[in-house]
């Protein structure tokens, strides 16, 4: 075990970023260790977990509205699968738990990021800094996140498509504002994944069910052409797959869809059929999974969102 005072000796002089990453070596960090960054006169926050073998891929995975990064570590299995994989994982913290992404405040429901927030510069800052610091591997740096989180991966993808070599977006869908906001510099490989009777961010486009929900989300298939056209894939479907229904008590199957695109410019969309606002994968997403299955539908077993989401990451350095 190694002391305080050899702790304290290793810390001198090292960045913020470094240390996270020297302090992820000396305690095998399981998820990890909460730091952080400054951007511009704002202080932000995030928890990492670090491989032991550096330059390593980075996700970058965004929680979503009303959550923390740590939540996100602790009701998925991304720090298992970093772990296993051998990656790095950054669950950053979106002030008052909002993000700021492309759309205007009067199309977000829930909380609200204070205005001015600049989310993009906090998230290239903190890409850029695990790289400089030699922990990430630049040429797989990835993106990914759910609900509010989901539509900030998107935008990232739209502002920031040259640092990214692939995203995956959970449970949302672009708006009118978000669309006319993208305008990707290069094609990224993109992921959809999303739930036929989600209440909140409906499947069909419009408004949902919930009394949380605000209206004006395009239909997922309006979503998905979108990325197709943007990576230069025919817009009509090149594949159906009914995956296999492991779990027959959560009362939802997965469809995936996938797209004929040029090489490296992959786009697949994981339909969720009867899947609600959730994060598919074995573990509890809340607290009382119970209401949650009655505020925001059921979660799907049949699948592990991280599980899926890294398979793709993976192909695309």
């Amino acid at each position: 075990m190694i002391s305080k005072a050899e702790v304290e000796t290793v810390k001198r002089g090292l960045s913020p970023i470094r240390l996270a990453s020297v302090a992820a070596l000396i305690w095998c960090a399981t998820p990890a260790l909460a730091e952080t960054l400054d951007v511009g006169s704002v202080r932000r926050t995030f928890t990492a977990q670090l491989p032991d073998t550096q330059p390593a891929p980075l996700v970058i995975v965004l929680h979503g509205n009303t959550q923390t990064g740590a939540e996100m570590a602790d009701r998925t299995s991304w720090p298992q699968v970093a772990k296993r994989e051998h990656f790095g994982v950054v669950f950053p913290d979106g002030l008052n738990r909002a993000w700021a992404d492309l759309r205007p405040s009067n199309k977000r429901g829930g909380r609200l990021p204070p205005d001015g927030t600049d989310d993009a510069a906090f998230i290239v800052k903190l890409a850029e800094e695990f790289v400089a610091d030699g922990v990430a591997d630049p040429k797989r740096l990835y993106v990914t996140g759910l609900s509010n989180g989901g539509a900030m991966t998107m935008a990232m993808t739209c502002v920031r498509a040259d640092l990214f070599a692939a995203a995956a977006s959970v449970i949302i869908n672009f708006t009118d504002e978000s669309a006319d906001a993208c305008h990707p510099s290069r094609p990224v490989p993109f992921l959809m994944m999303n739930g036929t009777a989600d209440p909140l961010i409906p499947y069909q486009g419009g408004h949902g069910t919930s009394r949380f929900a605000v209206d004006g989300f395009w239909p997922t298939e309006k979503t998905l052409e979108f990325w197709r056209r943007a990576n230069g894939c025919e817009t009509k479907d090149a594949g159906v797959t009914d995956l296999e229904d492991r779990d027959k008590t959560d009362r939802t199957t997965v469809t995936r869809i996938s797209s004929n695109c040029p090489p490296g410019r992959d786009v697949v969309l994981y339909r969720v059929n009867d899947g609600g606002h959730r994060m598919p994968g074995g573990f509890a997403d809340a607290r009382f999974p119970r209401l949650v299955d009655l505020l925001l539908g059921p979660q799907n077993h049949d699948i592990d969102g991280a599980e899926i989401i890294w398979d793709f990451f993976k192909r695309f350095p």
